[in-house]
């Protein structure tokens, strides 16, 4: 997998709040970067996310830009923080495109957790057997070494619903999943059981869209939608054919409003379990 360079979420995050931080002030790029003694291509490498600022530098900035809500002025400190501390996940950073390092951020920081499938269970509820036959079949030519890499980087992910404050996690599930056998039995079975096990905590609900539904709300496919603490904004992920796309401010509500409806058509937790306990027993 070639890393893919380019600004993380958190870089263009920080970088936007200061480019409309300083044009709400009517200052120029000149002007910031003479107050912090820096060019004006640096300042505009930290508004476009390509170099993050850091703390001191967003602090002197705030000063210059007449900004005094604490709120404020605390959330970009801490954004600005967030952005150079080391993770889990940047031991892969030289391996894996910056999409995939985002989504492993975004997990780690999020409060709530809403996602709908429809081809294959979501990579937070997979057991290791079917993790792997699933990344076999996207990259049928990989290695051993390759492969249980990043069955390891989706285990450690997994981390985020355990511990004191676990990710709140509800998962639409549509119910192709149940019929489409990958791995094998035996691994499918596995997976059902690991799902019913997962279901009983307080904090994940796994429900499935029956096919008697019908049409549903969301054609297009699958998605995610990511529920932020401040300074963060919420956030909603989808995959395309030209790659993973990440979409913020108003364009979270199209996929809440989705994900409303979905809720709705689905069937209860409890009806969901027996569903798929039933589709364990097929898998004997």
């Amino acid at each position: 997998m070639a890393p893919r360079k380019g600004p993380t979420l958190r870089a263009q995050w920080l970088g936007k709040q200061l480019r409309e931080l300083r044009e709400a002030a009517k200052l120029t790029l000149r002007e910031a970067g003479d107050y912090v003694q820096r060019d004006q291509a640096a300042i505009s490498r930290w508004e476009q996310g390509l170099t993050p600022a850091r703390a001191p530098d967003v602090l002197a900035l705030l000063n210059l830009y007449g900004v005094d809500d604490p709120d404020v002025r605390d959330g970009l400190e801490r954004l600005s923080r967030d952005i150079w501390q080391k993770g889990w996940w940047d031991d892969y950073a030289g391996e894996a495109s910056g999409r995939v390092i985002d989504h492993a951020w975004l997990e780690s920081r999020a409060e709530v957790l809403r996602s709908f499938d429809m081809l294959v269970i979501p990579g937070l509820l997979q057991t290791p057997e079917y993790a792997e036959a699933v990344i076999r079949a996207a990259d049928p030519e990989a290695g051993h070494a390759y492969i249980s890499r990043w069955v390891q980087f989706r285990m450690i992910r997994q981390r985020v619903l355990a511990g004191e404050r676990p990710i709140q996690l509800a998962a639409i599930l549509d119910e192709a999943l149940l019929c489409r056998v990958v791995g094998g039995a035996p691994v499918m079975r596995a997976q059902f059981e690991h799902l019913t096990k997962l279901g009983t905590r307080p904090h994940i609900s796994i429900r499935v869209l029956p096919f008697s539904a019908g049409a549903h709300a969301s054609p297009r496919g699958p998605f995610m939608i990511f529920n932020m603490p401040a300074p963060y904004p919420d956030i909603a992920f989808t995959e395309t054919g030209a790659g993973c796309m990440y979409v913020e401010s108003d364009g979270v509500g199209n996929f809440t409003t989705t994900y409303d409806y979905l809720d709705q058509a689905a069937l209860t937790r409890e009806e969901s379990a027996e569903l798929i306990a039933a589709a364990a027993d097929r898998m004997a």
